[in-house]
């Protein structure tokens, strides 16, 4: 990453890593689409008192997806890293994906 004045930012990614870099924000973006839906289904399943249980599980299924989130990043950090192990911080990202 190299700057040529205050306002221009021009970033070096060869095609495998950009590729990388958006599968991996793609992963991220699925799966936070999903736990959201596993909230909001179980939130309404609450309102009935027979559905409660069936709301409890989704919560839980949630909370997991909530575990899977940390874990595409340092499997995307890792991933990179590997293609790029003489560069420092090549798998570091100001996105949270």
């Amino acid at each position: 990453m190299t700057t040529q004045d205050s306002r221009t930012l021009t970033l070096h990614l060869g095609h495998e890593e950009l590729v990388i870099r958006q599968r991996y924000e793609t992963l991220s973006i699925v799966n936070d689409v999903l736990i959201g839906v596993w909230f909001l289904v179980g939130s309404f399943l609450f309102f009935g008192e027979s559905t409660t249980y069936a709301g409890t599980w989704l919560f839980v299924v949630g909370s997991i997806e909530m575990l899977v989130r940390p874990v595409i990043r340092l499997v995307r950090r890792v991933h990179l890293q590997r293609i790029h192990p003489d560069l420092p911080g090549v798998g570091d990202g100001g996105h949270d994906f």
